[in-house]
């Protein structure tokens, strides 16, 4: 591959709802442009972005993949995205790598979900938009239709500059309104527009150029004026338009049949905007090298692969070293490669703008900055959502045990939206993703690309344990066993506090009816049990202990006896204290589209859930409530079914509150009928 300098690179971020043909699109264009000889499928798994076996496995795309494809003396960059709700990251990361988001949207399905969710991502990063009409051979493919619903979600203007030759079985080609020309079939061959077309094509280019005008004061004037432009001033006018975001230009084309893959390489490569034109710093090497890491990547074979896009440069390959900007750590790129799906090309040098991955930088994670030691600069990290869906994780041997955490790490490196949390108060190892196909691809990953085989369960509820009165017991212990024998006796009260977690331990033992050297004895048996629990085998807080008296032997007693004691007659004196189990509540803020918001509503009181309160933000409504995690766990998988997965949440932990006695009741007898097995076995 040859080199490219700045101006002529176009990096593109494919994205949309799954199964609007993205990876197609990016496969017919590398065919186009002689990338490849042969185009693949994605049912057959042969495409070149999804090479990863869980995308083969699934028939979609799970990760986000780069290819590198040159047509014409220029050089484009796409990063096809995958469209699953759950894979939204992936979306985030690549909007930060590219200098255009071409958004697709089905001819016959229209905006959905992963529309909004492109549109919602490409906004948030700032750089230019434009749509694609896509898949319009199938049959009741709707252009106009699709036009309609594309003005009412992005409320601003929608200018064609592609339009469809036909549809369903008969489309057959594309009107390029700015050459004026109907390129027909998959190798784009001119011909001339059809007759009952003619009126259609002049009126839409005529809004066109109305709208290139718009990108340039001077051809404002010009067009009012009632002067033509030329050609070369409605390509500047466009693309001046299409950096400022004054309009939506939207294409179609058919990625399955190859028919209109050569006007969009004409597109791209015209009116996308190069990266100078997003601001991209001066490619004369005054401040050394800068690169920023958009993505990590796990490869059985070469170990970690870091993406990363050219930010100060050139940059060349070789013995080239960098420093981390968030670490300081120092890193040595031996080798520059450009990637093309699973292919990574070795390439001398990469200019500013540009789009390349590098081996075995082991410091390095995604959203760090790459530079020069003594020129460093950082831009910021890449905010990711927050996982709101759990599973606990089960190892299914000894030998996945050991391998499980460094497994783990890898795979939460090379995806950001996956955590993993070692709960303290279940002792579970629970993985947090976006949603269960999420989780689902996390599992077959382990197994498949890491080796270690789990289980997993939904989450235990992390209740607590505390008392809603005044109790007090006097214990003593006494083991007398041939030799030295064991004995301490201890009175204890408890009482409820209002500090929550909080545990207080007091000393009010007076006339040294037990020696002081036994406190810490008998601080350390009522905190074993604090960890264990005593009713349900929850941790317990919220409780004030004092010691009060007791009895100690002169020879028999030892610190071991008071501790067995201790543990004794705190639960004891737990036990008459009015034992309750409390769970986390926690605040949700929940917004959702005005029309499914009664719906929801509904859910909510089958979940226990307290509406806090409701706000209005243009077409959606937001939903504040406080609701039991233990009714709340799979609250994701209910919203995407009740909004067609349009509605969003985020929770944070607010206090504890008890558990009704009716749903209490039986927790507690399962986790005693489990105490009475373990003693049987």
């Amino acid at each position: 591959m040859k080199e490219y300098a700045t101006e002529k690179l176009r990096n593109v971020a494919l994205l949309g709802h799954s199964s609007s043909g993205k990876t197609t699109f990016a496969e017919g264009l590398l065919f186009a442009s002689g990338a490849i000889s042969r185009m693949g499928k994605v049912e057959d798994g042969t495409t070149v972005s999804d090479f990863d076996d869980e995308e083969k496995r699934r028939h979609q795309s799970v990760n986000l993949s780069v290819m590198a494809l040159e047509w014409k003396d220029y050089k484009l960059n796409l990063i096809d995205c995958p469209g699953y709700t759950d894979f939204q990251a992936e979306t985030r990361s690549a909007v930060r790598a590219a200098d255009l988001g071409l958004i697709f949207v089905d001819a016959v399905s229209g905006v959905e979900v992963g529309t909004e969710i492109a549109m919602q991502a490409v906004d948030d990063a700032k750089i230019p938009r434009a749509v694609l009409i896509s898949r319009m051979d199938r049959e009741n493919a709707d252009y106009d239709k699709v036009l309609a619903q594309l003005r009412e979600a992005f409320h601003q203007d929608i200018v064609p500059l592609i339009i469809p030759v036909g549809a369903h079985a008969d489309f057959s080609g594309v009107v390029d309104l700015i050459s004026r020309k109907y390129l027909k079939g998959p190798k784009g061959e001119e011909a001339p527009i059809p007759a009952d077309m003619v009126e259609a094509v002049d009126a839409a280019r005529e809004k066109l150029i109305e709208a290139a005008a718009e990108g340039e004061d001077a051809l404002m004037e010009k067009f009012f004026a009632g002067e033509e432009l030329t050609q070369e001033e409605l390509l500047r006018g466009l693309r001046g338009a299409i950096r400022n975001r004054l309009f939506v230009p939207v294409f179609c084309a058919s990625p399955g049949l190859g028919i209109g893959m050569h006007a969009m390489l004409f597109s791209l490569v015209n009116y996308g905007p190069m990266p100078f034109d997003m601001g991209a710093d001066p490619d004369d090497g005054q401040h050394g090298v800068g690169m920023y890491v958009f993505k990590t990547a796990a490869d059985q074979f070469v170990g970690k692969v870091s993406f990363f896009r050219v930010i100060e440069g050139p940059v060349r390959g070789g013995d080239l070293r960098v420093v981390v900007t968030r670490t300081g750590n120092e890193e040595r790129i031996s080798t520059l490669l450009v990637p093309r799906g699973k292919e990574q090309i070795t390439v001398p040098i990469l200019h500013v703008g540009d789009i390349g991955c590098a081996t075995k930088l082991t410091s390095a994670i995604t959203g760090d900055t790459l530079c020069d030691k003594n020129h460093c600069v950082s831009l910021p990290a890449i905010e990711f959502p927050n996982p709101l869906f759990g599973a606990s994780l089960h190892p299914k041997s000894k030998n996945d045990t050991a391998k499980i955490s460094p497994a783990i790490a890898r795979m939460v490196e090379e995806d950001p939206s996956l955590r993993m949390n070692h709960d303290q108060q279940t002792h579970e190892m629970v993985l947090l993703g976006m949603g269960q196909t999420h989780i689902d691809v996390a599992v077959s990953k382990l197994k498949n690309k890491f080796g270690v085989e789990v289980e997993t369960a939904v989450p235990k509820v992390p209740y607590r344990e505390t008392i809603t009165r005044k109790g007090q017991s006097r214990h003593r212990h006494k083991k007398q066993t041939g030799g030295a024998g064991q004995f301490a006796e201890i009175e204890m009260s408890v009482e409820p506090t209002h500090a929550g977690d909080d545990f207080e331990f007091e000393w009010k033992v007076v006339g040294g009816t037990i020696s002081g050297s036994y406190q810490s004895s008998i601080e350390k048996g009522v905190r074993q049990v604090l960890e264990s629990g005593v009713i349900a085998g929850y941790k317990v807080g919220g409780v004030n202990v004092k010691v009060l008296d007791g009895k100690e032997h002169a020879v028999d007693s030892k610190p071991i006896a008071f501790e067995i004691a201790s543990r004794a007659v705190f639960k004891e004196a737990f036990e008459q204290g009015s034992p309750a189990l409390l769970e986390p509540v926690y605040e949700f803020v929940i917004t959702v589209p005005e029309q499914y918001a009664g719906d929801v509503m509904s859910a909510l009181k089958t979940k226990r859930a307290q509406v806090m309160g409701m706000d209005q933000k243009g077409n959606k409504t937001v939903i504040t409530a406080n609701a039991p995690l233990a009714e709340m766990q799979r609250f994701g998988n209910d919203l995407r079914s009740l909004t067609q997965g349009r509605g969003i949440f985020d929770l944070k932990f607010d206090h504890y509150a008890r558990v009704p006695p009716a749903l209490a009741e039986p927790i507690i007898a399962k986790h005693k009928a489990e105490l009475a097995q373990q003693k049987e076995e």
